[in-house]
């Protein structure tokens, strides 16, 4: 009861002195320079949002063309076939994968045809390696955003915090009046400019540290593939020698 009369009061001091404590009053009654850092982290949430979404799609989408090219790789068919449908024109990260493996074996098998001996098998992995590095890459862009909004957006919501208080201080100071009236708007609008950044970087940390298992997963998968086929060309070409 006490809690709802003092929230009553400083409502009703607020509207007295033309103050508004509602989200959109706050903003519109803030500083330029408290709007400016609220304007900034929407933005960055929303951008936060789009990340997200896009990097699950992502994710989602090359696991499913990976099952299905290692369905077809299992299968038993011909290799070159294979290299023809999906390595020369690679249209996700494992196809990129085996076309460049297959690409380095057959140029270097005009040269030498033992793989298992020479330095044929060390550019193939070499290869291999390179495109898993350059597929990666690209899977993990705008990933040091979403770190970089999960790292600093609580400080800017708190720099907004500092502007607004010290905006309520100088009322006071203008003013020579303690009232609760004068003072809560200015903190509400700095405490509103902390929540924006917390809801811009709560969903950035736990976004980042999610997709970012799953990347790692899906690196480790590449890999695992790269060294079992390293294995087959091996293989192949010891029994061509």
């Amino acid at each position: 009861m006490a809690l709802d009369r003092a929230v009553d009061a400083v409502n009703m001091g607020a509207a007295a002195s033309g103050g508004d404590l509602s989200l959109w009053g706050l903003f519109l009654q803030a500083s330029i320079v408290v709007k400016l850092v609220m304007v900034g982290l929407i933005v960055a949430s929303v951008w936060v949002y789009a990340i997200v979404y896009q990097k699950l799609m992502l994710l989602r989408r090359v696991n499913a063309q990976a099952d299905a090219f290692e369905e077809r790789f299992w299968s038993g068919g011909s290799l070159d076939d294979l290299y023809e449908q999906e390595g020369v024109r690679t249209s996700h990260p494992m196809a990129a994968v085996f076309g460049a493996a297959m690409g380095e074996w057959r140029r270097s098998a005009r040269v030498s045809p033992d793989l298992a001996r020479g330095s044929v098998r060390d550019r193939v992995d070499r290869a291999m390696g390179i495109t898993i590095a350059r597929e990666m890459e690209r899977l993990e862009r705008w990933m040091v955003f979403l770190a970089t909004v999960g790292a600093n957006a609580p400080f800017i919501g708190l720099f907004g915090t500092v502007w607004g208080i010290m905006s309520s201080f100088s009322a006071i100071a203008k003013m020579h009046n303690t009232n609760l009236a004068v003072v809560a708007p200015g903190i509400a609008e700095s405490l509103f400019a902390t929540a924006i950044g917390l809801i811009a970087a709560i969903p950035a940390v736990i976004a980042y540290n999610t997709i970012n298992a799953k990347m790692t997963r899906f690196a480790t998968r590449l890999e695992t593939f790269g060294t079992e086929f390293g294995a087959i060309l091996s293989r192949q070409s010891e029994e061509r020698s």
